[in-house]
C-alpha cells in the first residue's frame, strides 16, 4: 500500500526569520511574528514558532550593569604624597595588530608617575597584584580616583580597597575632566611614546615606558609645580618640612 508523506517546505519561513533576527537581534518571537503578520503573510503561529525554535533564535538578553550614582567632587591638590592616587588605562597595538593595554598610576600631590606598564590584558587580579607591589615600595594611599571601568568596579578591586581602608572615588560617567591629572599624563605618554614609536613586542613597550617614566619624574616641568619636575618638587617639600 502507498501512503502520502507530507513534505514540509519551511524555506520561506526560515529566510524571513533569519532576516528579522539579523536586523533586530535583541527582539524575540512575538516581535518577529507580529512583523510577519503586519506584512500580510498568513503563516500559522505554531508553524513559525516551530521554525523559530529549530533555528535556535531564542537568546538571553544581556542587561547593562547599573552603576550607582556618582557625585561630582572637586579636583583638589593633596598637600602630601600618598593622599590620592589616580589610575587609568590606555590601549594601543603592536605592528602585528595585537592589542595591549597600559596601566598608568599617578600621585596627585606631585604628579609623579608611579606605574606605566603594558600587558596584553589587564584583569582586576593583575591590577590588584601590581598595586600591592607598589604599596610595599611606597606605602598605601588614602584615596584612589578612577573612572567606572570594569576593572575598577569589579569585586576583586573594590574588596582590595575595602580591606586596606582605601577610599574609592569614582568620577561621573563621561566626565573625564574630573580625573584631569591622569588624563594629562596619558596625553603626554601617548605623544612621547605610543605615537612616536612602532613596537614589535610588549617588551619593547615596557622598556621604553620605564625609560619615559624615569625621565618624566626627573625632568618634566609642571606649571602647577612652579616649573619643577615631580621628584624635585617633592624633595623641596621634604626639605621644607625638615627645616
Amino acid at each position: 500500500m502507498f501512503y502520502y508523506r507530507t513534505i514540509k517546505n519551511d524555506g520561506s519561513v526560515i529566510d524571513r526569520l533569519n532576516q528579522l533576527a539579523e536586523r533586530y537581534p535583541t527582539r524575540g518571537f512575538d516581535t518577529y511574528y507580529g512583523k510577519i503578520r503586519l506584512e500580510g503573510i498568513k503563516w500559522n503561529r505554531k508553524r513559525v514558532l516551530r521554525v523559530y525554535r529549530m533555528l535556535n533564535l531564542k537568546m538571553r538578553r544581556k542587561r547593562k550593569q547599573r552603576l550607582p550614582s556618582r557625585i561630582k567632587q572637586t579636583l583638589g591638590v593633596p598637600a602630601r604624597i600618598n593622599q590620592t592616587w589616580s589610575i587609568d588605562f590606555m590601549s594601543d597595538s603592536l605592528t602585528n595588530g595585537r592589542r595591549f593595554r597600559i596601566l598608568n598610576v599617578i600621585d596627585d600631590c606631585n604628579r609623579e608617575a608611579l606605574i606605566s606598564e603594558a600587558y596584553y590584558s589587564f584583569p582586576a587580579i593583575r591590577l590588584v597584584n601590581r598595586l600591592k607591589e607598589l604599596i610595599i615600595e611606597r606605602g598605601k594611599p588614602k584615596r584612589i580616583r578612577t573612572d567606572n571601568g570594569p576593572e575598577f568596579i569589579s569585586k576583586v578591586f573594590t574588596s582590595f580597597c575595602e580591606e586596606n581602608n582605601i577610599k574609592l572615588q569614582f568620577i561621573q560617567p563621561g566626565k573625564l575632566a574630573q580625573n584631569a591629572y591622569i588624563e594629562r599624563l596619558n596625553r603626554t605618554f601617548r605623544e612621547d611614546v605610543l605615537d612616536a614609536y612602532l613596537f614589535e613586542t610588549i617588551y619593547q613597550v615596557n622598556a621604553l615606558a620605564f625609560e619615559w617614566q624615569m625621565d618624566y619624574n626627573q625632568n618634566h616641568p609642571h606649571k602647577a609645580l612652579n616649573g619643577m619636575s615631580p621628584w624635585i618638587y617633592i624633595n623641596k617639600i621634604l626639605n621644607m618640612n625638615i627645616n
